[in-house]
């Protein structure tokens, strides 16, 4: 059995990304609404299905997240249906779980918002144990504009005080601190935000106990803002590789970037020019994406078993695309 070290190892294992496809009941029947797909139940079940068996996928995808819906559903084998977490246990994949209950209003927060869910944590992460999970995540969200110490400190405490349970339960977090890119800020303000943010975070998690070994960060990439100023990819490598080193202890397995509403083929050359100027850098550098993996999968999808196969080598592009930018290459463009 792995120690939670070794588990956390396994996640960033060297090529390997997460997939995340840990939406809430609500926002993936919004994303089956919109491709013209009833939102139901089931549809929910044959979508994470098909996003968890492509063969192959193992090859550049060390973990899944799913949402408490999916961790309870089954996948239909040619052997009988099978429990999400054992199914992806067989084809090479660890699971997780995404924990929190979402964001609200952070009071006198003057719009800045507050993650929630660490009530009755406890013992919803040992039920989750049981149920299989090997990791859990959290999501802790900052928005440049209103980004203020009250915010952050709020967040990053809920977020150590989310991973020293996880570690109590024998369960892996995974610690997200999102500096939006939403805005129409400049490279150097992000920066800044994500400087404090982390800076918090990593106090918090000291103060808390929590084993840097046996955890996974998962943070932005530094950018500008999407309506912003536009920078290169090396510039958003120095950006973001100067502020790791600040603060990311080296105990840290492994960081794996969230896309952050950028597209698949804009984060993996993000990613790529990091791991590009990263040699020697005491983590592992890789992806935990989305979106950025999974959208195009849905839509070639449509709801239909016809299009599952091409809606699984799409998935598979992605992916591969991201795996690549791993080794510090140009990764290839997506296809049209």
């Amino acid at each position: 059995m792995r120690t939670l070290a070794e588990t956390a190892l396994a996640l960033v294992d060297s090529g390997r990304g997460i997939l995340a496809a840990d939406e809430s009941i609500g926002t993936m029947s919004q994303r089956l609404t919109a491709e013209g797909i009833a939102p139901t139940e089931e549809n929910r079940r044959r979508y994470r299905e098909l996003l968890l068996t492509p063969r192959g996928l193992s090859r550049m995808v060390s973990g899944i997240i799913l949402c408490d819906e999916t961790l309870r559903q089954q996948v239909a084998t040619v052997d009988g249906n099978v429990a999400f977490p054992l199914a992806a246990k067989q084809c090479g994949i660890l699971p997780g779980i995404k924990v929190d209950a979402g964001t609200t209003s952070l009071a006198f927060g003057h719009g800045a918002l507050v993650t929630e869910g660490l009530d009755g944590l406890r013992d919803r992460l040992a039920e989750y144990a049981d149920l299989g999970a090997a990791f859990a995540k959290w999501r802790a969200v900052i928005d440049v504009e209103t980004a203020t110490e009250h915010s952050i400190e709020v967040n990053a405490h809920a977020l150590a005080r989310y991973a020293a349970l996880c570690q109590e339960q024998g369960i892996v977090p995974i610690v997200e601190p999102e500096v939006l890119c939403a805005g129409a800020h400049d490279i150097g303000r992000c920066e800044e935000v994500t400087d404090r943010t982390l800076a918090a975070v990593f106090a918090q998690l000291r103060l808390q106990k929590v084993e840097p070994e046996a955890m996974v960060l998962k943070p932005n990439l530094v950018t500008p803002g999407t309506t912003g100023p536009s920078v290169t990819p090396s510039h958003v490598a120095d950006a973001t590789l100067r502020v790791l080193e600040r603060h990311v202890p080296s105990t840290v397995p492994g960081i794996a970037f969230l896309s952050g509403g950028h597209d698949n083929a804009t984060a993996c050359q993000y990613l790529a020019a990091l791991n590009g100027i990263a040699v020697g850098a005491p983590w592992r550098l890789t992806y935990s994406f989305g979106r950025a993996l999974v959208s195009d999968a849905l839509h070639a999808w449509g709801g239909e078993d016809a299009n599952l196969s091409d809606a699984q080598a799409t998935l598979l592009s992605n992916c591969a695309r991201a795996a690549a930018a791993l080794e510090g290459a140009e990764p290839a463009p997506a296809s049209a």
